[in-house]
């Protein structure tokens, strides 16, 4: 029988954290005057005294280790927790929204998707747009560490090729991820702020820069208007494909950068592979629209750009309907948002290394045919990929799109027609954010949607973002028995 303990331990102690962290917009609600503030008050004193209750029922578990089991457990159990608490202010608050409707905003905030069911964001209080901005952030940090700590011990997606970089944690999990997060989080918070410092300097105010640069820093996309970055078209745009593409390298480079080796960031495949894809991706795009559209070459540059960062990071925002480029560009998008960015990053979706590997493979197989007798090895990094890695990653491919693909299926069986629910799949597990069609694309949103539909893409969100296999390992029968 597995030990609960551990995990109700950790997982009341966040729970904890973001009653605490509800503080905040409550402050901001209350001195701006318009009343919202006992909702957050309330989702406040439920949070804390919840997650307190559950630490302190499962403290005589301090001090011990994690297995495979309780790790798996908590890296799942933290992402059903906290959207459930999050939603809260949603619920007792202004949008007076459902209960589907909050997990949905709170889901799709803690996993950074960025994909929203309320409208008029511009009419809601201050506090509640802070709140969905700080779940982002929150999720953003928190997926980094997930990344670089605990999936690559759990050997999901292929993900142990990082472990030696992720430092070695195996048996000691909790205190290495605690020293982690610490190095993490300075330099998250640091890039946070000079992107706020960016977001004003350009002419934003400061609530609206504090949120942007909450959901770039995080790649989440929520925003404060319904517009999304449309409001804020220009300059803005530069800056924020700058901070989103930083925000999309491994975090684990700036640690080394900081420490005073530059040479790895530089050196890192992930990053030339990723920086080259947007570039590319978006010239062709800026010249499709300058030869068809007849448009301006800086528009269409700074528009291409900023929406090929946006999707390929999962970030999710909009700053132009880009499905009136024609059927070429919504195929583009479809396509670059599942690629995803780097490894240990805020980034979502497939991820660029995986795709290298898969890349690898395929070229060692064609060398094979070629040479029979010759011996041929994937390699990443210049470093051989061993067949657990390999079969890590092709697992997860196969996952992926037989997910993408079941949850396609029962999405049209909600009455939505097959580009938003094959768009709408593809959103969810690749936590993109817009999908396509007029319903769901960058020019609408998800509050149309029926309640089968919403919690569908709750669940495709919580696996998405925890790269498939960490939650679909919890439901099978062998899990239970070892």
């Amino acid at each position: 029988m597995i030990d609960l303990r551990p995990v109700g331990y950790v997982i009341g102690l966040l729970v904890a954290a973001l009653g605490v962290a509800m503080a905040v917009p409550l402050a901001v609600d209350l001195n701006s005057g318009n009343g919202h503030w006992p909702a957050f008050l309330q989702s406040m004193a439920i949070t804390l005294l919840t997650g307190l209750l559950m630490a302190l029922a499962s403290s005589n578990s301090v001090g011990d280790r994690l297995t495979i089991q309780q790790t798996f457990l908590l890296t799942t159990s933290v992402w059903v927790a906290l959207p459930l608490f999050g939603a809260l202010p949603f619920v007792l608050g202004a949008t007076g929204a459902s209960v589907t409707d909050a997990l949905f905003e709170a889901m799709s905030g803690l996993t950074t998707t960025g994909s929203t069911v309320f409208t008029d964001l511009q009419t809601l209080p201050r506090g509640l747009l802070l709140w969905r901005s700080m779940l982002q952030w929150f999720g953003g940090i928190g997926i980094i560490v997930v990344a670089m700590v605990f999936l690559p011990e759990l050997r999901v997606g292929g993900m142990q090729i990082f472990r030696s970089e992720a430092f070695e944690t195996m048996g000691k999990i909790l205190p290495r991820a605690a020293e982690i997060a610490a190095q993490i989080s300075w330099i998250y918070v640091g890039l946070t702020f000079l992107c706020f410092l960016g977001y004003v300097a350009l002419g934003m105010t400061s609530f609206d820069a504090i949120n942007h640069a909450l959901t770039t820093l995080s790649t989440g996309g929520f925003s404060t208007t319904d517009a999304s970055f449309g409001a804020f078209q220009g300059p803005p745009e530069y800056l924020a494909s700058v901070f989103m593409v930083l925000a999309s390298l491994p975090f684990v480079r700036y640690v080394q950068l900081l420490a005073g080796s530059g040479r790895p960031l530089w050196r890192d495949s992930q990053v030339r592979a990723f920086v080259t894809v947007i570039l590319i991706v978006a010239v062709v795009l800026m010249a499709f629209q300058v030869l068809f559209d007849r448009r301006g070459i800086e528009e269409s540059f700074r528009e291409a750009l900023f929406n090929v960062t946006s999707i390929i990071s999962g970030t999710g925002y909009a700053s132009v309907d880009y499905q009136l480029w024609g059927s070429f560009a919504m195929v583009v998008f479809f396509m670059l948002g599942l690629v995803g960015g780097c490894a240990g990053s805020t980034c979502c979706s497939v991820k660029i290394f995986r795709y290298q590997i898969l890349l690898s493979s395929v070229r060692a197989q064609i060398r094979r045919i070629h040479a029979p007798h010759g011996l041929f090895t994937p390699r990443f990094e210049g470093r051989p990929v061993t067949e657990d890695a390999l079969s890590s990653v092709m697992a997860f491919f196969v996952l992926f799109i037989v997910s993408l693909g079941i949850l396609s299926v029962l999405l049209s069986l909600t009455g939505l027609d097959m580009i938003t629910a094959i768009s709408g799949a593809a959103t969810a597990i690749g936590n993109i954010g817009p999908g396509l069609g007029d319903r769901i694309g960058p020019a609408g949103n998800f509050a149309t949607l029926n309640a089968t539909a919403k919690w569908l893409l709750i669940a495709g969100m919580l696996v998405g973002r925890l790269e498939i296999m960490a939650v679909y390992v919890i439901f099978t029968a062998s899990f239970w028995r070892t």
